[in-house]
């Protein structure tokens, strides 16, 4: 009996971090470029009671068609995060960009590693450096003159800027993408920046618009790809799971009572 609540415990504790990653994506629902998770549970250990299913029951051959085994519960196995495209708000600010399709603006960090991001709200530092909010040089480095009157990225991260008493516009450069073989494999390091590790792969370095590589839409930013009403269903199916674990704890609970009692 006492197998029972151990159970229903990790049950609880199970739909507990499933509670946790729901209120995460729901409160980063407008958040730019966040990517909603997802968590994923394993079945623990079965131990077997009695005959394992498949042995042999009789000198004759017979074999156990099923058997006698008891589950553990159950364990978080994994928070997978779904890199889905979000929906593209327009924002009329020429330094707001969005990826269309797949790749991650490449950021220089301070301490010299190298982030990459699907936020696009960028801005320009005090030395006219394109930066993220939070002060984060995008890659490969733009330095905007002080004269000048216009910025304009095209579909494929050409950045340009119209300056003053110059009729031609000037090239400042291209923006950088990256990719990766296993998108969910990347550390999701708070401030909408991710980092490779060994399960992302090595990042695959290329340009917008190349075979691989989305395109940039200047004048919009990628919301956030976590579905509300998915959400909240999901958080319905959590709490009543959440509250049968505790029932089955207290029905346990009940019957040990009634067993003492008799003894």
């Amino acid at each position: 009996m006492s197998r029972s609540l151990s159970i229903a415990a990790t049950g609880m504790t199970a739909q507990q971090v499933n509670v946790e990653v729901i209120a995460n994506n729901i409160a980063n629902l407008n958040t730019s470029g966040f990517k909603r998770q997802r968590a994923e549970f394993q079945d623990l250990l079965y131990q077997v009671r009695g005959m394992a299913v498949g042995s042999q029951s009789s000198q004759e051959g017979t074999i156990v068609p099923t058997g006698i085994l008891l589950g553990s519960g159950v364990r978080p196995a994994g928070i997978y995060r779904i890199h889905a495209q979000g929906s593209l708000i327009g924002t009329e600010n020429s330094l707001d960009l969005a990826i269309q399709g797949k790749g991650y603006f490449v950021l220089a960090l301070p301490n010299g590693e190298t982030g990459y991001t699907r936020s696009g709200s960028l801005q320009l530092s005090p030395a006219g450096e394109i930066v993220t909010a939070a002060g984060y040089r995008v890659l490969p480095g733009f330095n905007v003159p002080g004269n000048a009157r216009q910025i304009n990225v095209n579909a494929q991260g050409l950045v340009q800027v119209t300056v003053d008493g110059q009729v031609a516009p000037v090239d400042l450069g291209r923006l950088q993408l990256a990719t990766f073989p296993n998108d969910a494999g990347l550390q999701a390091t708070g401030g909408n920046i991710y980092r490779e590790t060994a399960a992302s792969g090595a990042a695959v370095a290329g340009l917008a618009g190349e075979p691989g590589f989305g395109t940039i839409q200047q004048g919009f930013i990628e919301a956030s790809n976590v579905d509300i009403v998915s959400e909240l269903t999901t958080l319905i199916t959590a709490q009543r799971a959440y509250e049968m674990n505790s029932k089955v704890i207290q029905a346990s609970d009940e019957m040990l009572k009634v067993m003492n009692q008799i003894r």
